[in-house]
């Protein structure tokens, strides 16, 4: 069984900040558990373009507003708390956050953690 607060993430090499977001990583490859979940928390008036084309991420909005938008299509579909969103076919998107933006986030397959993202907003092949 794992067992894990936010308290005990925070301060360690899985609470990893980048210039728009902060994302405290639960779960990793290296649990074994098969995907990855963390929190992530997006700033307010931020936006950024994210591709993740290796990976299935679905995430769960808890706190603030914004929106996300499919950039093949064009649709916008507002966020708000009690709302999910699934990128089931590695969409490109774009991630708007008009208040602070608090989002619980599934990745399959898992991350290791020490992924960065690339200039297109992807991450690479994960790796066996």
């Amino acid at each position: 069984m794992i067992v894990k607060t936010l308290n005990d993430l925070i301060g360690t090499d899985r609470d990893v900040q980048g210039p728009v977001w902060a994302s405290r990583r639960f779960l990793l490859a290296e649990d074994g558990v098969g995907f990855t979940m963390t929190e992530t928390i997006t700033k307010a008036g931020s936006e950024q373009v994210l591709w993740y084309k290796h990976h299935i991420e679905a995430n769960y909005v808890i706190e603030g507003e914004g929106e996300v938008e499919n950039i093949a299509t064009g649709e916008i579909f507002p966020l708000k708390p009690g709302t999910i969103y699934v990128l089931d076919k590695h969409e490109k998107h774009r991630l708007k956050s008009f208040t602070s933006l608090r989002l619980v986030c599934v990745f399959s397959p898992a991350l290791t953690g020490r992924e960065t993202h690339d200039k297109d907003g992807s991450y690479s092949p994960p790796t066996e």
